[in-house]
């Protein structure tokens, strides 16, 4: 197959997301009082609701129905006050009442958008024929020719269950006036905006447990088994509007997503455990065309280097198969990483599969305007506005601020460590933070909580690197031993001995006799080999036994040599 680069080149790729996100922080399940339970005994936590009993009632859950709205608010959604469940349809293990409690056309939540800001090799991936008028072109056609959910779902209402445009708030005829498209700058760079079509409420199925087959998967699998106390949790599901276009942006619209969930603090969103998965869709179309290629679904994406792998082979496929002059068929996928390819689960279901109606059992739901302002007066400062501050009260670098704001607790633990402080020594700060704290506790597999590492010991190592008393070479060391000990960084490194010598007059002398004794490489630099400074500092910093400044011998000897 070519390469994704070359395949972008000729074929636009119209993408979009389902990602749904299981609210684990919550205690109960979505219609029922069931513990929510992620590592307990299989098939404790059950109840007749859960396990649809003839003549079980559900309830819905308040605290799952606030979490939502503050997805929303979090995410520029605009509120439905007035929306309904509805049963949804299939026949499967892993739902023993054989239907699904989700919304149906009007969604708690519906028209929100998230600006993402791509930068570095990731920006490559969009190539210059999509900026500007044409892309303005593109993005009118795809919104003005996709099928949305909450439309489709309207569509296949039985008789006398229609929902009005005007319920959808327009979703029937896209407004394609006045869309915004992404802007390239002059480093590579650029910003787009991604528009969100809704995010609903439903219940988790069960979860499935296939002994035997590869990855997990029922293929091949001896025996399959169940364990309900997964079914019922309380789950929401954004849907993305048809805007995205590569697999970066793909991968950091979901990193920017779990980074306001975590924010908010409605989910752990947890990709390993599957409390946030991700099902892309995607279609081609030759650059230039109108209409909407036959899309295919990957399902359960669980990592976003799965999230992109997955959607740039997709893509590359397709494009194999139709410049062939073969046929792509609408059905839903499934990535296998170890073979880094895609393979087909089933051909996909539309609505009229589902038999959708409105849940009997549920009333209708009317959100009071206090009951939403009581949600938005809960939020924390979201991440954007974090890294915004972070950036311009610390003075710490964006992608820094971006990478400390996106975790509650790293910002909080910065915020300590960098109290009082700004520009080098904040950064120097945040460098340890992102760099030294976050490969230590990847290692290490324990949380920043957990840790027993103290922000006034991370200042306390920040201080010693801004005043030059120790290099960044032996700043890891020392972070390793203060990891391990508990000791502040300065008793650490006035026991071992480790400050180095900033005094010129101490090492000059040191400078003068290295020279002498490599006075062929001084010859080199002079007559402009510049690299050979390096090999001369290397020599100071051994005969100093370590101890000198190399940053300081750096100047010296470029001073002496000049």
């Amino acid at each position: 197959m070519k390469e994704l680069s070359e395949v972008l080149k000729d074929w636009e790729a119209v993408i979009g997301l389902e990602i749904h996100t299981e609210l684990t922080t919550l205690e109960t399940k979505m219609f029922c009082g069931c513990k929510l339970s992620h590592d307990d005994a299989p098939n404790t936590h059950v109840c007749p609701v859960c396990l649809g009993m003839p003549g079980a009632l559900p309830v819905p859950n308040r605290r799952a129905i606030e979490s939502i709205v503050k997805a929303g608010l979090a995410t520029n959604c605009a509120i439905q006050k007035h929306s309904m469940f509805y049963r949804k349809h299939y026949f499967y293990p892993d739902m023993a009442k054989n239907f699904q409690t989700t919304q149906g056309p009007v969604a708690f939540c519906m028209h929100g958008r998230l600006d993402l800001e791509v930068s570095g090799r990731g920006a490559a991936e969009r190539p210059e024929c999509a900026f500007g008028e044409n892309e303005a072109k593109s993005l009118a056609s795809a919104s003005a020719n996709a099928v949305g959910l909450s439309r489709q779902m309207a569509d296949g209402l039985p008789e006398g269950a229609e929902v009005s445009d005007a319920a959808l708030g327009g979703m029937g005829s896209y407004d394609t006036a006045g869309l915004a498209v992404p802007e390239r700058r002059a480093d590579g760079s650029y910003s787009v905006p991604i528009r969100i079509l809704r995010i609903h409420m439903e219940e988790d199925a069960a979860k499935m447990v296939h002994v035997g087959g590869a990855e997990g998967r029922i293929g091949g699998a001896a025996e399959s088994l169940v364990d309900y106390n997964r079914c019922g949790t309380p789950l929401i599901e954004l849907v993305t509007e048809p805007d995205l276009r590569t697999p970066e942006e793909a991968r950091l619209f979901m990193e920017k997503l779990r980074r306001i969930f975590l924010t908010i603090g409605i989910s752990d969103c947890s990709m390993e455990k599957g409390s946030m998965r991700c099902d892309g869709n995607v279609s081609l179309r030759r650059r230039g065309e109108t209409g909407l290629g036959t899309k295919t679904e990957l399902k359960n994406l669980n990592s976003f280097k799965a999230l992109h792998d997955g959607l740039a082979y997709e893509i590359c496929r397709q494009a194999e198969v139709l410049e062939s002059g073969g046929t792509i068929y609408q059905e839903t996928r499934h990535w296998e990483p170890s073979r880094k390819r895609t393979v087909v689960m089933r051909v996909k279901e539309t609505a009229d599969d589902y038999r959708l109606f409105p849940d009997p059992d549920l009333e209708p739901f009317d959100l009071s305007d206090e009951f939403i302002e009581h949600c938005r007066a809960e939020l924390p400062e979201l991440p954007d506005a974090k890294r915004d501050r972070i950036e311009r009260e610390f003075g710490v670098k964006r992608a820094d601020a971006e990478q400390l704001a996106g975790d509650p607790v790293t910002a909080a633990f910065f915020e300590d460590a960098a109290a009082g402080l700004s520009g080098k020594a904040a950064q120097t700060v945040a460098n340890l933070v992102v760099n030294e704290l976050a490969a230590y506790l990847k290692a290490s597999g324990v949380a920043l909580g957990e840790s027993g590492i103290a922000p006034a010991q991370v200042a306390s190592l920040a201080k010693l690197l801004a005043s030059d008393a120790i290099s960044s070479n032996q700043a890891h060391e020392v972070f390793e031993a203060m990891a391990a000990s508990g000791d502040d960084p300065e008793k650490i490194v006035d026991e071992r001995g480790m400050r180095q010598v900033s005094d010129a007059g101490a090492l000059q002398p040191i400078v003068d006799e290295v020279l002498a004794a490599c006075a062929d490489q001084a010859q080199q630099y002079r007559d402009g080999n510049q690299k050979v400074i390096g090999f001369l500092v290397g020599q100071c910093m051994k005969a100093s036994r370590g101890k000198g400044n190399p940053k300081l011998f750096n100047e010296l000897l470029r001073a002496s040599l000049s």
